[in-house]
Order: C-alpha cells, then structure tokens, then sequence
C-alpha cells in the first residue's frame, strides 16, 4: 500500500517520474495496447476546489496534476478583469510556445454557453452593463522558478490554469488541438 505522503509527493511529480518512483501508472493494465495514435482519445476534468488537473485516456484516469487560478475566489468567471476562472465544457483551440510559461493551451473561452451566462448575468444586473466578457483562457506553466506557487497554492493567473513549468511541456506535447476541458468546482 502506498503511503499518503507518498501519493502527495507523487502528485508533486511530472508523470513519467511518477511512474518511475512507483513502477506502475494507472496505464498498466497488464495487455499490450495495440490502438493507433489516431485511436485514443484525451479529456481534461480541472477541478477548481482541489487544484487538481485529472488526464484521461479513453475515458480512463492516468495522471493528475497539480494546478493553481488566477483568484482564490473559486467562483466562475463573471467578467473580464475578475481573474476567476470559467467553469463549463471547453476546447483545446490552440498550442503555442510561450517565452515565459514553457507552452500555452489556448481554450475557447468564451465559447457559446459561456456567452449566454454572461448575457444573463448582465440583463439580471449581476455584472455591470458595460463589463466584457475577456478572452485569452487557457493551460500554461508557472515561470521556470516559480513551480513554488503551484505547491503553496498561490493563485495568480488573470484566470487561466497553471501546472509546474516542468509539467507543462509533457501536457503540450501529449494533448491534440480539439482536446476536450471541464472545469467545475
């Protein structure tokens, strides 16, 4: 049985090292996988209350890693300039290099159910008549010495998602433009 601090320190790891550290990976399912790369599909759950970015694999869990938001409010985003971070199904649109952040995964926020929220949120009063809705949401790394703010939880994205510069890159080059993203509290 693996200890519990084993578990968070292994959370704390990129996914391969994880898999070295405990020898196995939820991967490991003793057949050999002969799917093509065509064949297998990749999903993001980010859950907002436990800073947590879970991997799937056809449907099947395979890593988790930890992330920060731009705001310790966990509620959704209402507004451009709030630095909450959406909630709702999304998109990979886009994968770009980033000078600071390692690579950028680009979703489509504000896609047409987070529009209507915020149309509704707007006629109700909620948010000021002349707010906007913002844009530019997406997956990025820390800053390369900066991996700490992800371990102390320190929110402090303009309400994107970060992972650990080192994770980032392992994200970027697994996940396909079109990868599915559902970020809930």
């Amino acid at each position: 049985m693996i200890s519990r601090s084993l578990i968070l320190l292994l959370l704390c790891l990129p996914f391969s090292a994880a898999v070295a550290a405990i020898g196995t990976s939820a991967r490991d399912t003793g057949r050999s996988d002969t799917r093509s790369p065509d064949e297998i599909v990749y999903s993001i759950v980010i859950d907002k209350s436990d800073y947590e970015l879970m991997l799937f694999e056809n449907g099947e869990w395979i890593a988790t890693y930890p992330v920060v938001f731009g705001n310790k409010d966990q509620g959704d985003k209402l507004m451009e300039g709030d630095r909450r971070t959406p909630e709702g199904r999304f998109r990979i649109t886009g994968k770009r290099k980033h000078p600071e952040w390692g690579f950028f995964l680009l979703l489509d926020y504000p896609n047409p159910e987070s529009i209507s929220r915020f149309s509704d949120r707007k006629k109700a009063g909620q948010i000021p008549r002349s707010a906007r809705i913002g844009g530019g949401i997406g997956i990025h790394g820390t800053r390369r010495n900066e991996e700490y703010a992800v371990d102390r939880f320190m929110n402090w994205t303009e309400g994107c998602i970060s992972v650990k510069y080192s994770h980032i890159s392992e994200l970027y080059e697994m996940l396909p433009v079109g990868t599915s993203v559902e970020i809930r509290k």
